[in-house]
């Protein structure tokens, strides 16, 4: 009798452990059920449920080769550079750098737009290799208002030109300029289709053309440069735009894409290292989301696109656990630059909770610099960013798009990161 209160305490603690970590669970965001299972009726082919997650083990960031870990951030460079040649050869593919001849003409300015508040300013950015030649346009406002150099946040367009209409006859939701000139940022945008048109009978008719030619799509590597890698060189040339301009505060620059466009932003804030923040909006399978959890859009689904990505990366149809890889080694390339990955709580197909998975079990990298990991069980819940350090992450509520409220939360976060005393 004498050791019952010792029993009834030990279950006592544990029913209030196993009730702490079911609240943990449940604390975050959880899916719709109603969601599910409509999902599951209009895409039956699909995993729509945690459950239907298969058992998985994540590649370590900081395991190398050899069998050591990565110890400090002295010795994280040679672990990046071997993490990045894993995606160029078996994903995204080998981009090339800048053209023999770079070039940028103003072909547009008015210090009067948006009634005074922004001068606009749409540049042509334009290329010359082995006597070919491109060109595409930058469109970019900056504020009148704001004195010294101004930081920027450049979208990467994967939809119509109509919704980074110059003119401002046209304004979305999508890109809204307005807003973000009042909060003191400049704002950009450039078109990827002028890069790589997104199709795949004529993804190669832009910027690959201009660096292998006229049979830029006949006998190709299986590790080459294909659209979503691209899109990603046309923002490098943007950054050199940038560091030619003294108005423009290029160590401030904040890179952002929606769904494919997400894709080839996480992929070009890993290349180009000048990018202070890359923003990725509801990616999904080959941005953010981890591949092996196998939730909504899969490798096979992804690669449906074959246009995007390299010939190499058709192997892991059906096979993702044989990847060298894993998204949270690709998010891990930001460090300790700032990343900001966002989901939508109906947006099941980008996998919501696969895209915080990546962030962070990307923290190993980060803790190199001394920053606090990002735990698997903090998912938040709807609408509640999630901010640490130089790192943010928050689940919206409604589909897949970029809306004002998703960028609300990206520049409150740079304001946070930039110390802008916003």
């Amino acid at each position: 009798m004498e050791y019952y209160p010792l029993r009834i305490f030990l279950v006592i603690v544990f029913i209030v452990s196993c009730g702490q970590n079911l609240a943990a669970q449940e604390s975050g965001w959880q899916a719709d059920r109603e969601r599910i299972e409509q999902l599951e009726e209009e895409r039956p082919g699909y995993n729509w449920r945690e459950s239907g997650v298969p058992d998985y083990e994540l590649p370590e960031v900081l395991r190398t080769t050899s069998g050591s870990t990565v110890q400090n951030k002295e010795e994280w460079p040679r672990r990046r550079r071997h993490i990045l040649e894993l995606f160029r050869t078996h994903m995204y593919g080998r981009r090339p750098g800048p053209p023999e001849e770079l070039s940028f003409e103003v072909v547009q300015e008015d210090p009067q737009a948006m009634k005074g508040r922004a001068t606009l300013r749409r540049v042509a950015i334009k290329s010359r290799h082995e006597g070919r030649r491109h060109e595409f346009e930058l469109i970019l406002f900056l504020p009148n208002d704001v004195s010294g150099a101004i930081p920027v946040f450049m979208l990467m367009n994967n939809r119509a030109p109509s919704n980074t209409d110059p003119t401002r006859k046209e304004k979305s939701g999508f890109w809204p300029a307005e807003e973000v000139i009042d909060r003191g940022y400049g704002i950009a945008a450039i078109q990827n289709n002028d890069l790589a048109p997104d199709d795949e009978d004529r993804y190669h008719e832009g910027v690959i053309r201009l660096f292998e030619g006229e049979d830029a799509s006949v006998d190709r590597e299986a590790d080459a440069w294909m659209a979503l890698a691209a899109w990603g060189w046309g923002a490098s040339r943007v950054m050199d735009y940038f560091e030619s301009e003294s108005g423009i505060d290029n160590s401030k620059v904040a890179l952002l894409g929606h769904s494919r466009g997400g894709k080839a932003a996480l992929w070009a804030g890993a290349e180009d290292t000048r990018f202070s923040i890359v923003i990725s909006n509801n990616s999904g399978s080959g941005g953010a989301a981890l591949s092996r959890r196998r939730f909504g859009e899969t490798v096979k689904a992804v690669n449906g696109f074959d246009h995007w990505f390299a010939e190499n990366y058709m192997a892991f149809n059906d096979r993702e656990e044989a990847l060298p890889f894993d998204q949270h080694m690709l998010i891990s390339l930001m460090a300790p630059r700032a990343v900001y990955i966002a989901s939508a709580g109906e947006d099941l197909w980008a996998d919501p909770r696969g895209e915080f998975l990546s962030l962070a079990h990307a923290s190993p990298a980060y803790g190199l610099w001394g920053y606090e990991a990002v735990e698997p069980d903090e998912m938040p819940p709807l609408d509640q960013p999630l901010v640490a350090g130089p790192r943010g992450y928050h689940i919206r509520s409604g589909g897949h798009n970029l809306t004002p409220e998703d960028w609300n939360h990206y520049m409150d976060f740079a304001d946070r990161w930039w110390n802008r005393g916003q």
